[in-house]
């Protein structure tokens, strides 16, 4: 028991200490930084970069498209090779949008969501929009995150038209799970992309929203061709009209990060979904049920 409450001591201090140097630092100008530093175009630092990088994560590069990189952003931002992920054809199912674990699911309920067990936050703060939210009461959310090592594009979960983006300015938190303990709301204080989607077919509505952090130098629209970022002066209400097959790609994060899905109601989660667990682009996330 002694060894156990050690151990359990040890891991809260390591928590403790991560949390503080991610987001003790100044966020914003560490966030720049990596932004400058990922873009330098040297074949050899970002060799050396990327060798360090493998020496603290699990990064695995055996299904990117090229194994040589001109910046660290370009591995990063890296595309895959083709056949590496298999988007699921079923018509009734809706398919991730991104590789990811899945940090929380569920019902929304009286307009609620859970950033972690026993913190929960309201959709009405996520998106700004009370008349979106409204759209997704009794509905289903996923909570996605992206870490550093994974492929960072993110792709349609159905064959969908995009009819609006919104960029929310906001902090660069961590959105690690220390950070998730520790600040509440957390999703609601930092910069965020709202994409609303239509389904094909059924007209049913699904919001993605994607959720910058701390090092995310950016995130790129490649239907919009537009950088979102702590820099963007352009408008915050974006209408568009882009068309897009399940699984094709949407754009990317420049670096890891968090994608929350909203479905309507009259949906289920696929079997594979639950918390902790890890998914790849394409796989069954929420299946449609008949209204």
């Amino acid at each position: 028991m002694t060894a156990e409450r050690s151990l359990a001591g040890w891991r809260a201090w390591g928590e403790e200490l991560n949390f503080l140097l991610a987001n003790r630092i100044p966020r914003r100008l560490a966030t720049r930084l990596m932004g400058w530093f990922s873009h330098i175009e040297s074949p050899l630092l970002a060799r050396g970069s990327i060798a360090v990088w493998r020496l603290f994560s699990d990064l695995d590069l055996s299904d990117a498209h090229f194994d040589r990189f001109s910046s660290l952003n370009a591995c990063f931002t890296r595309e895959l090779k083709p056949g590496a992920r298999t988007v699921d054809d079923d018509p009734g199912v809706m398919t991730s949008p991104c590789d990811g674990i899945i940090i929380a699911c569920g019902s929304i309920e009286d307009g609620q969501l859970l950033q972690v067990k026993g913190s929960p936050y309201p959709l009405d703060d996520l998106l700004l929009d009370k008349q979106l939210a409204d759209n997704y009461r009794g509905g289903r959310y996923v909570t996605l995150r992206l870490t550093p090592s994974m492929y960072h594009r993110f792709h349609a979960p159905y064959a969908c038209t995009v009819e609006h983006v919104k960029y929310i300015a906001g902090d660069t938190w961590n959105v690690n799970p220390p950070a998730l303990k520790r600040v509440s709301r957390l999703y609601c204080k930092n910069e965020r992309v709202v994409i609303r989607t239509v389904l094909d077919g059924s007209g049913r509505a699904v919001t993605l929203i994607a959720v910058a952090a701390i090092l995310v130098a950016g995130i790129r629209l490649r239907f919009l061709d537009l950088l979102l970022n702590g820099g963007y002066r352009g408008a915050s209400e974006i209408p568009c009209h882009a068309a897009f097959r399940k699984g094709e790609e949407m754009g990317w994060f420049e670096h890891g990060s968090t994608i929350i899905m909203l479905a309507p109601g009259a949906t289920a989660f696929a079997k594979e979904v639950r918390e902790g667990g890890r998914v790849y682009m394409g796989q069954p996330l929420i299946r449609l049920e008949d209204p």
